[in-house]
């Protein structure tokens, strides 16, 4: 692990590790997660964390740590709004300075705590991004940083990156650090999710990660109290759709994932959704009765490209049968001369499809029973690595105005191709429907 200092920030590996400070007595006992994200050398990094996993301590222990190194310049502190600073942040970094035996001086109206000796905490709110102005950092700190909405958060990043340009004290380059609950596919997943720009580095840290440290029976609780989609996100760390309405409530990236492939001459389940220029496919196998979905495509031009890079991935190594949307019967995502499904016949694929389009409740009823049921069962596994896009709706997608699942927001069509198939094979309702067959070539 790379660490801000080894006489700084350091862990053992345990739950309780001791983290000397500039060679006085231990201060901290932070657990693995805090103490990467305290002795991070990452431009930007952030940890993701649950209810009473410890981010605060880490957030001060990593400030506390930049401010020794950086004698006579400014470390910013970033808040939603100056009650948290008031209430939350200034009080922390105010005892563990006293702990550390260090003296400073806390000015209330300048908003400051300097370290006699060394560098300056500086806290500003967030509430009004452009208010941000007329200081320079050499490093920036921000708590709850995904509370806030999208568009603020984003103008808010602007203004402390553009304010955190001073030089450090000893050549290290600035860095942004951010500690804060996941609040679904914010800013902070857009940033730090699954493809992680360069230098954003993403450190979880579940409740479970810092027990020893809570009431006997508090993460029970809070299992008790919160629904799948809160307890994962406020208790593992887990990024979750929280808005009212998602379509997939129960989907969860961990619980629902797999790591298996496709073997060899494996008879294969592709779903397809019809859309120019963004095709969508799920590769589908069934495992004792199970279904796996275990690759992908996505953004295809159209119909003939789809058949093609089908072909290109799988020969003909195994049978392959389509379960495409119906409306591909009638129509041609190429050519309105013929239609999609002869498209695939031509290609040599089996396809099976309802003779008319089912409704969008059953097939996302059929969906969800297989992600998770009564009995709290979970037999929808998907290998999320290489299925980003079918990951990406089961995780996002929110129903609109009219009750229908969203289609402006561009991670339907991965949806929609899983489900066709799920919804054939594993009716829940509807059973008598008349099902139409058509074999390949």
């Amino acid at each position: 692990m790379r660490n801000l200092d080894g006489n700084v920030i350091r862990t053992t590996g345990s739950a309780s590790a001791n983290a000397p400070v500039i060679g006085r007595p231990a201060s901290f006992s932070l657990t693995p997660p805090q103490a990467e994200f305290a002795g991070s050398l990452e431009i930007y990094p952030a940890i993701v964390a649950g209810f009473g996993s410890g981010k605060t301590e880490a957030l001060v222990a990593r400030g506390t740590a930049l401010t020794l190194q950086n004698p006579g310049r400014f470390i910013g502190v970033y808040a939603r709004t100056y009650g948290d600073i008031a209430i939350i942040l200034i009080p922390r970094f105010e005892m563990t300075l006293a702990r550390l035996g260090l003296k400073y001086t806390t000015n209330k109206s300048e908003k400051t705590i300097s370290v006699h000796g060394y560098g300056t905490l500086l806290f500003r709110s967030m509430d009004n991004p452009s208010s941000i102005v007329g200081f320079e950092t050499v490093h920036a700190l921000i708590d709850e940083l995904d509370t806030l909405p999208k568009e603020q958060a984003q103008h808010a990043w602007r203004m402390i990156a553009g304010r955190n340009r001073a030089k450090t004290r000893n050549g290290a380059r600035n860095s942004i650090a951010v500690a804060t609950t996941p609040e679904g596919y914010r800013f902070v997943y857009e940033n730090w999710g699954d493809n992680p720009k360069p230098g954003y580095h993403l450190i979880r840290a579940s409740s479970y990660s810092n027990e020893a440290n809570l009431e006997v029976g508090y993460i029970d609780g809070l299992r008790k109290l919160y629904p799948p989609a809160l307890f994962e996100a406020y208790i593992l760390g887990q990024f979750k759709n929280l808005e009212s309405g998602s379509v997939y409530p129960d989907f969860c990236r961990i619980e629902n994932n797999t790591n298996e492939t496709i073997r060899s001459g494996e008879s294969l389940q592709i779903g397809m959704d019809f859309n120019i220029n963004q095709m969508a496919a799920t590769v589908i196998v069934k495992r004792e009765g199970r279904p796996y979905a275990l690759e992908e495509f996505s953004k295809v031009r159209d119909t003939p490209a789809m058949c093609q890079a089908i072909r290109k991935r799988f020969g003909h190594r195994h049978p392959i049968t389509v379960y495409p949307d119906p409306a591909g019967r009638a129509n041609s995502s190429k050519d309105a001369s013929l239609s999609d499904f002869s498209i695939l016949q031509k290609a040599g694929f089996n396809i099976k499809a309802h003779t008319a389009h089912p409704l969008v409740r059953d097939r996302v009823l059929s969906v969800n029973s297989l992600i998770l049921n009564s009995h709290g069962e979970r037999s929808l596994l998907v290998n999320v690595k290489a299925c980003p896009a079918v990951t990406a709706c089961l995780e996002q997608q929110v129903y609109d105005k009219t009750g229908a699942p969203d289609k402006k927001s561009g991670v339907d069509h991965a949806g929609d191709s899983i489900g066709y198939p799920l919804q054939f094979m594993y009716p829940i309702v509807g059973r008598g429907r008349q099902l139409m067959k058509t074999e390949g070539n």
